[in-house]
């Protein structure tokens, strides 16, 4: 999808940059697939501020997206091609034999009046859904589950996608993104392709109101603040820092290893940093 850009007849619009949605064929959503979605403003349930500089942004729905793929051998064809506010990959509406409606995400060839199915022994054809051990190696996946069931967890901004690259015996070797190689079990499904959207990353934005409308607010330097608000704080004239960076609670923010999970090393093959 192309980027169009603006002649820079404001500050603002001089370095934005915005996608054509060319391929959107739809304004509006299948209402019986959204739901409210609640922003949290960083708070928690307790109200306490939790996640420093969120909130406000435009009010969104919630797509009910189908990452589990369970609805087997029964093939769909692709209503439509839609926006979505809440990731940066489109989805797409599928409506299958028996009626039933589903949104998925798009990925890249995927256009409207495609079939796709999910399956044991499909068609290696973008979109369609099987097991990693029905997968051959070399293949471009993506919305892989990390437990059979319980529907995919990688994969599934725009434009990525991992690779399958060995099995042996229960597991399934796949290379992310980062360079990983992980172990992941041969049961867990997977869908063919790449997720679309490929400009996603090449798009500008430009000026901070179009990051407020994201939710995003201001982000201030701890060495801007006081010594109260921050352990960078403080400090006369131009003073910055004076100790390693920090989190806002002391922790170190810089090669310092914050990872408990130590019983899912024995997943990771090959770690992403060498």
């Amino acid at each position: 999808m192309p980027i169009r850009k603006y002649n820079p007849t404001s500050p603002g619009s001089r370095f934005q940059t915005v996608q054509t949605f060319d391929d959107l064929t739809t304004a509006e959503p299948y209402r019986p697939l959204t739901e409210p979605l609640h922003r949290s403003g960083g708070r928690n349930n307790r109200g306490q501020l939790t996640s420093w500089w969120r909130g406000g942004g435009h009010k969104r729905l919630y797509r009910i997206i189908d990452f589990k793929r369970d609805k087997k051998n029964i093939p769909g064809t692709v209503s439509t091609i839609e926006y979505d506010p809440n990731r940066s990959a489109r989805i797409a509406l599928v409506t299958y034999a028996d009626g039933e409606k589903r949104y998925i995400l798009q990925p890249v060839g995927v256009k409207v009046g495609d079939t796709v199915v999910a399956g044991d022994s499909v068609d290696i054809l973008p979109g369609n859904c099987l097991p990693l051990k029905n997968i051959p190696l070399g293949t471009m996946i993506h919305n892989v589950e990390l437990k059979p069931g319980k529907g995919g967890q990688i994969a599934r901004s725009a434009g990525s996608s991992v690779q399958l690259v060995a099995r042996e015996g229960q597991y399934a070797s796949v290379k992310m993104p980062s360079g990983e190689i992980r172990k992941i079990n041969i049961e867990c499904v997977a869908t063919i392709g790449q997720v679309g959207n490929l400009d996603h990353e090449n798009v500008s934005i430009g000026k901070a109101g179009r990051s407020r409308w994201l939710g995003k607010r201001p982000h201030v330097r701890g060495v801007a603040m006081n010594p109260v608000d921050h352990p960078l704080g403080g400090g006369e004239g131009k003073t910055s820092g004076g100790r390693h960076p920090v989190s806002p609670w002391g922790q170190p923010a810089k090669g310092y290893k914050t990872r408990r999970r130590k019983h899912t090393d024995r997943f990771i093959v090959q770690r992403r940093t060498k």
